[in-house]
């Protein structure tokens, strides 16, 4: 009877954690790291396309 029910507590947890919530929680954070891998490829394709670094588009 104590197998099971660290099992159902663990399932409550991971459910309520990848709920969207306002601060800094593991959501937020695992929703931010995922933005910026996107912007960084973005950023590496654009490169590639246009043969032209960062420092050029921001005018240095």
């Amino acid at each position: 009877m104590t197998e099971s029910a660290p099992e159902s507590q663990e399932t409550v947890e991971q459910e309520t954690e990848n709920q969207p919530a306002l601060g800094w929680t593991p959501y937020a954070e695992l929703m931010n790291g995922r933005f910026a891998m996107i912007g960084f490829v973005a950023l590496l394709i654009l490169q590639f396309v246009t043969r032209q670094d960062f420092f050029t588009w921001l005018g240095f």
